[in-house]
């Protein structure tokens, strides 16, 4: 069954650490003031996996609304466990796509000491510890660097040896190439050059050793390659790769005798084969005109050349690491005709605002400009859009990282962004804003249009900008307030779906049951009483007979009340749901977790790890004595662990002594389940004795104990008398006489006396994360002191483990039909269908109500959009991810949306708007989940109108039947110009007359 995290995940370094002697509330008061801690360039955080965070928050009360069980020993997190982030637990990788507060928590180095004081690590895991960097080019900008850049580094003699090594975004151009000196045992005094490496055969070489990883666009996986200069004083490249395409060189030259203001300087000429050319290209598009790279700084990015009868635009783009969110943008704005031919015939370069308070000193136009033109007028087959990345991080520090983003918001900051850069208005007028005071829409809107464009006046305004009209209406004075507003993309709503599908494991009471595993439908806000409800349906087991748990890494993560919100349960948790009687004055659940011990050394203590899936067993609240709970726990485990059994009364003294020994080396594993198979074995016992279990056609097993009369036969009805036979279970009396015989015969050995055989697990009271010990139960006749709040640990050594524990029989589950039936098909929405949603009537919400001037008040007044005007350029943005406090989704629901012919008159309410009909140019594309996946985009090529597949670099021809997905996420549609009716003009002037004129 599915589990989170690996095989090694649950152990704990000191299973029986004590508990911190700091108090819960000196703890809470210390690691609060801590976490307040301001970021500072340079210092180091350390991650802390949320999980255990969480445990600790419980255990010490952190939360003021969770302090019920305050230093509730249950509660008591134990060493400190990262496992759960690392997909890699040896090599310690992080996984991908974690989430800062959701996946991990960030504590400074003095937090982190207090912790490990308190708690300390778990096993030989290493603290996750990451340094602060700062962001921003204006307003400067401080974060964690969670994810370290990966490089691959490799010596230009040998590229078949490849290095891997992490650097931090600050690290320095000098600090890699010292560790690739040291990596590959190149002489201090050998001068050296290093070069990026792009796809097969294109280099790049750097200078200005002092130039950080960030500033050099370095991006992940990147090869790099370090080159030693001949004795000759020549370049080993120069003379082996005539044929390499070589980008301007950024020559990284580096010798002892140099300084790093002695490094060449940057070069515009660009090297192919053996013909060398200026910075100008010929192009190969007929549609451009006037134009060149112009002043496009040439070594912005690699590229690979294609065909010279390629078409122009069908540009892929590389992944600098998690950046197809960028990709897949740029590709929907590069098909966008009028922006790109706006930028390819250099008009831009008049319209560049570098005074604009709001705007980026034109560097983002700039750089956009560059990366088109890459794009439309070279002969790449695709670019690393490397400095177009860096400027968008300098101005935007969400975007510097290289964790995956959202397309959506990286469109919106461009958009942004090239208005302010290209804005026309040099100086923007104040201008407050008007209701309508019952005036007409007509000239309520022209004057909104009017006075945005008095403060707003770009190419993206003409091509992009569009005018909702909003009305309020108070409930209490009937006060209508109507204002107009620009826009810049439509947002859509998406229908949400009132029901989830969740699949759960049940474990019923039955030991020899398998887990079954169920596809129920339940309502989304529902709570765990509809999910156990929705559930009984389809088992029959009562609901009140039902506890719901979240099992992560061999352990309960949470054990969910009645009274839950689903909402609290993502689709990536493994959700167990166990038959138990219902709790009441007599009887209580008790988790049961299994834990295998290691020894560390003499005179130390152990270490455990949990494996297998916990339990939960019903069991009484009064007089639970330690052996009545070793057979309900060996019952209920029955079909999965066997252990051994004695053959005879007569050879119960030899047998007794050999059950000692094979408690303490393995024990044998005597019958099975299915066609489950453990196979043969054989294990030393003391003075010569051997333990060994066989099989026949991997059917009957028979376990078999050698040496002093030992035998031991697999039979099913001795089981009840070898667990733990004490003298108020009711022993035969003949068997009671022959065990005190027995005994009194040999009480010089106390080992081979004992009538009873030795268990194969011990007991112990533990935290609720099963990492530490609260204290030790006796496997004997006395009473335990339990508690509904107890968790306990069975361990056992990892010989009786092996032996005895059947992990194929113990992992094995069946599917109940309800997993076997085809799921329904997701109902399609219209695309009509949103935009309706979208203009929707609705009434404000408590936290967001609308000030009524009439009133003098705040009201949940009614709200509704309209769309006024549209623009050229229509950019629909369909909502498919939605956040709240404790819901994190993605909507998968298929848009269908029209290729052409999207009509939108009918949704103006401008009387006199004209015909808005709108053909569909380009699509991105998300998959996959929330934090995670994939972008890719579909883009419609003007040139020869056909539909092209843009995946990260790679560019393929499509078909239209292949673009409406459930992956659609923000739509590009340009508006069709009616026969006879002129092209918009880009100009600013015109567009005052009328703001239909986009």
């Amino acid at each position: 069954m599915a589990e989170g995290g690996g095989p090694d995940s649950g152990g704990s370094a000191d299973s029986d650490s004590e508990v911190p002697a700091a108090s819960t509330e000196n703890q809470k008061q210390t690691i609060g003031s801590l976490l307040k801690t301001t970021l500072r360039k340079g210092d180091e955080w350390y991650l802390v996996d949320s999980r255990w965070f969480k445990q600790w928050k419980k255990y010490v009360g952190f939360d003021n609304w969770d302090m019920y069980n305050v230093g509730e020993r249950s509660l008591y997190p134990g060493p400190i466990d990262n496992s759960g982030l690392f997909s890699d637990q040896e090599k310690q990788i992080l996984k991908d796509h974690l989430i800062d507060e959701l996946d991990y928590v960030l504590v400074p180095t003095e937090a982190w000491n207090k912790l490990v004081s308190w708690y300390s690590c778990l096993g030989v895991q290493r603290p996750i510890v990451r340094k602060v960097v700062e962001h921003g080019m204006f307003v400067k900008h401080c974060k964690v660097e969670v994810y370290l850049l990966e490089l691959n580094l490799c010596e230009n003699d040998n590229m078949d040896i490849v290095v891997t090594r992490h650097f931090s975004k600050a690290d320095t151009i000098d600090t890699i190439e010292k560790e690739m000196r040291t990596l590959f045992n190149i002489p201090r005094e050998k001068e050296t050059r290093l070069w990026n490496k792009y796809m097969s055969n294109t280099y790049e070489q750097l200078n200005k050793p002092d130039s950080t990883v960030q500033d050099a666009g370095l991006f992940q996986g990147q090869v790099l390659v370090i080159e030693r200069r001949n004795e000759d004083g020549t370049w080993p490249r120069q003379a082996s790769h005539p044929k390499s395409s070589t980008t301007p060189s950024r020559t990284f030259t580096t010798s002892p005798k140099l300084s790093s203001s002695s490094s060449a300087s940057i070069s515009s000429a660009v090297i192919n084969g053996n013909s060398t050319c200026g910075a100008g290209y010929t192009l190969n598009n007929s549609t451009a005109t006037g134009s060149s790279l112009g002043g496009y700084n040439s070594y912005s990015s690699s590229y690979n050349y294609r065909d010279s009868q390629s078409q122009p635009g069908l540009c892929g783009l590389s992944n600098l690491g998690n950046t197809c969110f960028m990709n897949s943008a740029l590709q929907c704005l590069s098909n966008a005709s009028p922006l790109t031919e706006y930028f390819l015939n250099d008009q831009y370069e008049a319209e560049i605002n570098r005074g604009n308070p709001l705007g980026m000193r034109g560097e983002i136009a700039e750089a956009y400009a560059d990366l088109v033109k890459q794009m439309w007028l070279s002969r790449s087959s695709s670019v690393a859009p490397r400095t177009f990345k860096t400027q968008v991080g300098r101005f935007a520090p969400q975007f510097s990282g290289f964790q995956q983003q959202d397309s959506q918001e990286l469109l919106a900051f461009l958009l942004d962004g090239l208005h302010e850069d290209l804005n026309r208005v040099k100086k923007k007028p104040y201008l407050a804003q008007r209701d309508a005071e019952g005036r007409p829409d007509e000239i309520v809107a022209t004057e909104a249009w009017k006075n945005h464009r008095l403060r707003n006046d770009s190419v993206i305004v003409d091509i992009f900008h569009g005018l909702f009209k909003s009305t309020l209406v108070c409930p209490e004075c009937s006060k209508v307030s109507v204002t107009f507003d620009p826009f810049c993309y439509l947002t859509l709503p998406l229908p949400m779906k009132i029901d989830r599908t969740m699949e759960v494991v049940l474990v019923r009471s039955d030991p020899q049951s398998r887990p079954i595993q169920y596809r129920v439908v339940v309502h989304k806000l529902g709570t765990v009483t509809d999910l156990c409800s929705a559930l009984s349906r389809l088992c029959g087991i009562p609901p009140e007979n039902m506890v719901v748990a979240d099992v992560y890494n061999h352990r309960f993560h949470k054990i969910y009340r009645r009274d839950d919100g689903l909402n609290q349960i993502m689709d990536k948790d493994d959700i167990f749901v166990y038959e138990v009687q219902e709790e009441n004055s007599e009887t209580m659940n008790l988790p049961v977790y299994f834990r295998e011990r290691h020894s560390k050394h003499a005179g130390s203590s152990s270490s455990t790890m949990l494996f297998g899936q916990p339990l939960v067993i019903t069991v009484p609240r009064q007089n639970l004595i330690a052996d009545v709970l070793y057979e309900k726990i060996l019952q209920r485990i029955g079909r999965y662990v066997k252990h051994p059994l004695s053959a005879g009364i007569e050879s119960r003294a030899s047998a007794s002594a050999t059950f000692a020994s094979c408690s303490q080396v393995a024990e044998c594993s005597t019958s099975s389940v299915g066609n489950a198979s453990l196979g043969g074995c054989s294990s030393p016992l003391s003075d010569g004795a051997t333990c060994s279990a066989s099989s026949s056609n991997g059917s009957n097993h028979s376990g078999t104990c050698t040496e002093t009369n030992g035998v031991y036969d697999g039979e099913e009805e001795a089981m009840d008398h070898q667990v733990s036979p004490e003298p108020h279970h009711g022993q035969p009396e003949e068997e009671e006489e022959e065990a005190s015989d027995l005994e009194n015969g040999t009480k010089e050995d106390e080992a081979k006396t004992s009538s009873v055989p030795a268990k194969l697990f011990t007991f112990s009271v533990v935290n609720s994360y099963g990492t530490a010990n609260i204290s030790p139960l006796p496997c004997d006749g006395n009473v335990l002191k339990l508690n509904p709040h107890s968790t306990v640990a069975i361990d056992w050594d990892p010989d009786s483990r092996k032996m005895c524990y059947d992990e194929q029989e113990a992992e094995a589950y069946e599917k109940h039909d309800s997993m076997l039936q085809p799921q329904k098909k997701k109902a399609t929405v219209a695309l009509r269908e949103c935009i309706e949603l979208f203009t929707t009537m609705e009434t404000l919400g408590a936290h967001d109500p609308w000030y009524c001037p009439t009133c003098k008040k705040h009201q949940r007044a009614t709200k509704k959009f309209d769309l006024w005007s549209l623009p050229r350029i229509l950019v629909v943005h369909l909502k498919r991810f939605s956040y709240n406090r404790c819901w994190r989704d993605k909507l998968d629901t298929v848009v269908d949306f029209p290729i052409r012919d999207l009509n939108m008159s009918e949704f103006l309410c401008d009387p006199k708007a004209g015909p808005h009909t709108y053909d569909l140019v380009a699509v991105s594309n998300h998959y996959g989940g929330m934090g995670g996946g994939h972008y890719t985009a579909y883009g419609k090529n003007k040139v020869d109108g056909k539909w092209y597949y843009f995946d990260d670099s790679s560019v393929s021809s499509s078909s239209e039947d292949q673009i409406v997905t459930k992956a659609a996420y923000v739509l590009f549609y340009q508006r069709r110009e009616e026969e006879g009716q002129p092209c918009a003009s880009l100009g600013g002037a015109a567009a005052d007359d009328h703001m239909d004129l986009n």
